[in-house]
């Protein structure tokens, strides 16, 4: 043998190469030969599809007995499906040979890798790439199943290159529409599948090779008919259609919308004792309405170590469990999964859950097909199912590919006889349980203080009275839902509420039955005036309409639903408000007289319009014109706020808008909210649609410039308020100081003045005394003077003379100074050293001193 003809043996040490691994010691060998290698995609794409023809589902007891690609067995190995299933063994053959399959098996089966390994391996023979576009399409009808099928076809098609888009409703739309062209393998609800093909130009399904229905009879039904119908129209004739559901539809009517040719019926269960898991135990208990809180508060006090599934009717009514429960704390970790929430909380909701093994979900039936929790102990229907089919599905969440579970259904005792005998034609075997009075707990009157304190939960529970009772009047079975035998009293006072509130739709509804009734028999129907003539009330009720009116079922908080037959009841719904008269006493729906005998009294309540009589002798006053003019009779409608808004853009009156004039009667602009330039007045003025960017820039560079100047200006007036605030404190500081030097008792200071004991010596006391004499002859006797006036010898009686000298010097005196000449005595001023400027400033201040 050559060296090319030896296998290629290459020998890898996980502790050489892949040193992250952290793996130690273990060799891997892999071998390949060159037979392999110098194989083309087509001869090994051709070898596989001659063995479909050949596969046998009883002999097949791995997936290695199937043909497949070696990517899809790979993806199969490493997520550890090494077994096939009943369904997956009967229906992978078929539609690997081409045909048109009708998957029915009960839940929890496999009937997800039933069509996700045949669209692998048609797309892998036909060598699908990236610019073939869409190769196959699966629809469901809600999201959390489709973001489910999604991360599966992740998993066992990871080795495969094709690519897979999640189209859901609540993702990035205009991320969807820029790589729709690119997706080979679609995943999607049909309204957001709907909305593709309506609006995204580049999306195309004309060369789709596989289409999947999953769940196919909740899609077919009355709910999706109209969306189904717009998706097939774009589709190809030449296709391959494959329909997977617990509850399979056999409808000639459905079948022949898809167009189907020759389907196979892969029915694996269909001679089955039952339809529903033999390991899933059934059981159901019968309560009142107003006990069906009671009856799953106690319950999830007793199982708070499991798993559980509530399912009920509409969204409105988990909304409000939920809340509810949180306040009354059950001991347990607690979710809502309903429609209304947003899509990536749902996901989140949806993963949380499959992640926790102690936890109850409160769901609607988007929770009830297809969905694949794990471990899920209880499944409780607290809400009696539309139908048998709702039930398998619901009951389907437990006991999943041979595991076990347990299913509790809660009944009314209307709902008993008529339920119980469906089920046992779709050889459901359910057992009664019975639950012990004494050890239910009431939480009922908590609830009454939680909703009195928190008005947000109150209107939430007023919400889920109506919904319900709603859900209930529009199930189709009327045997088994009776709107009348519920005492709807007891049950909101069960919720929580005092006052149990109005059920306007439903007078609506019955009064709309009763007046057809009338109409079909041919009597003279009367023209009833409503009970209520207060206008508080009929506020009320209007203000309550919506309210009443919003979506109730499960199947209406369903994902991409368009309008249904149910629709068209609602829309019934806003027809004009008629005669209601209902009583809702002892919580039953009783109808009362209608009509009553009309005399002549001015009470009823209830009269008949006299048509075609003579009533000139009533009208005398009114004109022949009038007359003719009914209008003219009737009384004028009071004015709506829409009516009064009508007339402000008639006449183009602005509201709240204040306009000042001055004294000439011209408009002043505020520029602090109004446009004061010219080129603004100018551009408001134009009565153009649309906005002028380039004028819009003008008027906004002119406006700038305008504030750009009133703020200098606001700056300037600062600043001249800020000089002139100075200026008035300087001079009050200079008022303040003349004032305190003026009032100072101790006059000015002198003690800058030279001593004259220092300059001239001390005098004896004999000269003291001649100088004083000398000093009152000569006038100056303002000298030994305080500022009052007195004499400051007078002022210190007790003082020796040269005290009160020395006190003179201190308060400023003036000292004269005797020369004697040897001619004679003459007295003369004393020179201070100082300039003439300052002998007249301190001749002042003694001056001021003595006043």
């Amino acid at each position: 043998m050559g060296q090319h003809d030896k296998p290629n043996v290459t020998v890898k040490k996980k502790g050489q190469n892949n040193q992250k691994n952290g793996s130690k010691g273990k060799k891997k060998i892999q071998v390949w030969s060159n037979k392999k290698k110098s194989e083309k995609p087509e001869v090994i794409i051709e070898r596989l599809q001659s063995q479909y023809q050949k596969i046998d589902p009883k002999k097949i007891t791995h997936f290695d007995d199937i043909p497949l690609s070696l990517p899809t067995r790979k993806g199969l190995k490493e997520n550890k499906f090494t077994e096939p299933t009943e369904i997956q063994r009967e229906s992978i053959g078929f539609s690997l040979q081409g045909l048109d399959v009708l998957g029915a098996a009960k839940t929890g089966s496999g009937k997800t890798l039933a069509f996700l390994i045949p669209i692998l391996e048609i797309l892998y023979c036909k060598q699908w790439t990236r610019l073939d576009g869409t190769g196959a399409l699966i629809v469901t009808p809600t999201r959390e199943l489709a973001y489910q099928i999604f991360e599966m076809l992740r998993k066992v098609g990871v080795h495969h290159e094709f690519s897979a888009g999640l189209i859901i409703g609540g993702k990035d739309l205009k991320f969807e529409r820029q790589r729709m062209d690119q997706v080979n393998i679609i995943i999607c609800t049909p309204g957001r599948l709907l909305q593709h093909m309506d609006e995204n130009p580049l999306f195309d399904c004309v060369n789709l090779q596989v289409l999947v229905l999953d769940e196919a009879d909740r899609i077919l039904d009355l709910g999706f008919q109209q969306a189904m119908n717009s998706i097939v129209k774009n589709l190809p004739q030449e296709r391959q259609t494959l329909l997977f559901s617990a509850t399979q539809t056999k409808s000639v009517r459905d079948l022949a919308r898809l167009s189907l040719k020759d389907p196979m019926y892969v029915s694996v269960h269909e001679h089955a004792a039952h339809s529903t898991p033999e390991s899933l135990a059934q059981s159901y208990l019968v309560c009142e309405l107003e006990n069906k809180l009671s009856v799953l508060f106690s319950f999830l006090r007793n199982h708070q170590k499991h798993k559980i599934i509530v399912f009920m009717s509409s969204c409105k009514q988990v909304k409000y469990m939920y809340e509810a429960f949180i306040q009354l704390r059950p001991g347990v970790s607690l979710l809502a999964l309903y429609g209304t929430l947003h899509q990536m909380r749902r996901m989140s909701i949806y993963e949380e859950f499959c992640r926790k093994s102690r936890v109850v979900m409160f769901a609607t039936d988007i929770a009830a097909r297809g969905l694949d929790f794990p471990a899920v102990n209880w499944v409780v229907q607290l809400d009696c199912p539309e139908d048998a089919d709702t039930y398998i599905h619901r009951a389907g969440r437990t006991a999943r590919l041979e595991k076990s579970g347990e299913s509790l259904l809660v009944l009314l005792p209307s709902e008993k006889d008529a339920m119980l005998k469906r089920l046992e034609e779709r050889k459901i075997p359910i057992k009664e349980i019975k639950v012990n009075p004494e050890k239910l707990q009431n939480p009922s009157s908590k609830l009454e203080s939680f909703l009195a304190r928190n008005v947000e939960l109150k209107q939430s529970a007023q919400r889920a009275f109506v919904s319900y009772v709603k859900s209930v009047f529009f199930m189709k079975d009327k045997e088994v839902f009776d709107v009348h035998a519920l005492n709807t009293d007891a049950f909101s006072r069960s919720l929580g509420l005092a006052v149990p509130p109005k059920i306007r739709f439903l007078q609506r509804k019955l009064q709309q039955e009763k007046n057809k009734k009338d109409k079909d028999s041919k009597r003279p129907v009367a023209n009833i005036k409503p009970l209520s003539t207060n206008k508080e009330d009929s506020s009320e009720e209007e203000s309550n309409s919506e309210q009443s009116d919003d979506d109730a079922t499960d199947s209406e908080a369903e994902d991409d639903q368009p309008s249904t037959s149910r629709g068209k009841l609602q829309d019934d719904n806003k027809s004009p408000k008629e005669g209601r008269a209902f009583d809702f006493s002892d919580g039953l729906i009783v109808f009362t007289s209608l009509l009553t005998v009309v005399d002549d009294s001015d009470d009823d309540i209830l009269t008949i319009k006299r048509r075609n009589h003579d009533i000139i002798n009533e009208i005398g006053s009114l004109t022949e014109e009038e007359l003719k003019r009914p209008e003219s009779r009737k009384k004028k409608q009071p004015l709506t706020k829409a009516a009064v808004a009508k007339k402000f853009l008639k006449k183009n009156i602005q509201a709240n808008k204040k306009v000042v004039f001055n004294d000439e009667g011209e408009i002043i602009l505020d520029p602090q909210s109004q446009k004061v330039s010219a080129l603004a007045q100018e551009y408001d003025a134009e009565d153009v649609g649309g906005i002028d960017i380039e004028k819009a820039k003008a008027v906004m560079r002119e406006e700038d410039v305008i504030d750009k100047q009133r703020f200098r200006e606001k700056v300037k007036a600062k600043h001249r308020e800020q000089k002139k605030k100075g200026k008035s404190k300087k001079k009050e500081e200079q008022e303040h100081d003349d004032f305190s030097s003026d009032g100072d008792d101790s006059g000015p200071d002198l003690s800058w003045l030279p001593d004259p004991d220092k300059v001239y010596g001390k005098k004896e006391k004999g000269e003291e005394d001649d100088d004083d004499d000398d000093a009152d002859e000569s006038g100056n006797d303002n000298s030994i003077q305080g500022s009052n006036g007195r004499n400051k010898s007078s002022e210190y009686p007790n003082d020796s003379d040269d005290r009160v000298k020395r006190k003179l010097k201190k308060q400023g005196g003036k000292i004269l100074k005797k020369i004697r000449s040897n001619e004679g005595e003459s007295f003369a001023a004393l020179d201070t050293g100082l300039s003439l400027q300052d002998d007249e400033e301190l001749a002042l201040k003694f001056l001021r001193a003595r006043q």
